[in-house]
């Protein structure tokens, strides 16, 4: 296979996270998926668990990543199922669960997110979907990168959206200092950056063993849209383009092209690429709502990204 030719397994929109675990074992491997309590999130960790990964939910709400849990050891029949703190908005809180975690990390998936949100800042000053969606995880995946080189060959999985083809990661105004907010805008730029991670931490780890992909799993109406009622999320998607109508996946059909990303033989050694339906995708054509921007594969702003991110955390 060329570093060209776009990847394509036997699944398709239609399957379901655990059709696509079938038949793996991943006995051994230790997973993180953030924001697993609930929506995709609890089904991927569900099929990787099933699959006889130990998996640890990390969770804002421990209570309700408690419950996931318990949920997760009776459906698979797999105790080691565990749940812990992380608020992605919050540094201390990821530093906090980055200095707990102990040993290798085989697959971890940067899941959990903020769609759409009113204007919120950190404490920090820094717009909440951009912090949220990208610098929470990107300072979770830096800080667990010893625990990732570790395994020999770990994966990161980047939970991205078609919502990236609306902006590119806007460097002169990533928090809205200058522009008025826009929230579609600034979750747009935020799934961008997903994309544009996983290009520049492929390049930068690859001698690690270590491969980030991207993702968009599909419309799934989950805790992401707390923010968004029906008729918004049907006026964004007309205005994306695209006359086809909205196929809405249940969260189980949601959480198979993770999975697929983090367990498929397929992508061995592969990084920095984007999948969707569990293919990879083809570059965006104008006017529909499919394929991946050319801006979020662009290795010079990924380049950029990661040392804006970098710097801004250090600040």
């Amino acid at each position: 296979m060329t570093a060209n030719t776009p990847i394509a397994t036997p699944f398709d929109v239609d399957s379901t996270a655990a059709e696509v675990i079938a038949g793996v074992d991943l006995t051994g491997n230790r997973v993180i998926v953030t924001g697993g309590a609930s929506g995709i999130g609890i089904e991927t960790a569900r099929a990787l668990a099933s699959a006889g990964a130990e998996t640890t939910l990390a969770v804002r709400d421990l209570d309700a990543g408690k419950r996931a849990a318990e949920d997760i050891i009776t459906t698979t029949g797999n105790d080691k199922v565990f749940t812990s703190k992380l608020d992605l908005a919050d540094q201390a809180s990821v530093a906090l669960f980055v200095a707990g975690w102990d040993g290798p990390l085989h697959i971890l998936v940067n899941n959990a997110g903020v769609m759409a949100s009113p204007e919120m800042r950190t404490p920090e000053g820094w717009e909440l979907q951009f912090a949220t969606n990208h610098l929470g995880h990107f300072a979770l995946t830096t800080g667990l990168h010893r625990a990732l080189a570790a395994a020999n060959g770990a994966r990161v999985v980047s939970v991205s959206s078609s919502a990236h083809l609306r902006s590119p990661v806007v460097f002169d105004d990533i928090h809205f200092r200058q522009r008025p907010y826009d929230p579609w805008a600034a979750y747009a730029q935020s799934k961008t950056a997903n994309v544009l991670f996983a290009v520049a931490a492929t390049k930068r780890w690859a001698d690690d063993g270590i491969t980030v992909n991207a993702l968009m799993p599909g419309g799934i109406r989950t805790n992401l849209q707390r923010y968004v009622d029906d008729a918004e999320l049907d006026r964004m998607r007309a205005q994306s383009g695209g006359s086809r109508a909205v196929k809405w996946k249940t969260p189980e059909q949601g959480a198979a092209t993770s999975v697929l990303v983090a367990t498929s033989e397929l992508l061995d050694a592969v990084g920095g690429r984007y999948f969707e339906d569990c293919n990879e995708a083809e570059p965006h054509q104008p006017g529909t709502r499919h394929g991946v921007a050319e801006y979020a594969l662009d290795p010079e702003a990924a380049a950029r990204l990661w040392q804006v991110s970098h710097d801004t955390l250090a600040g």
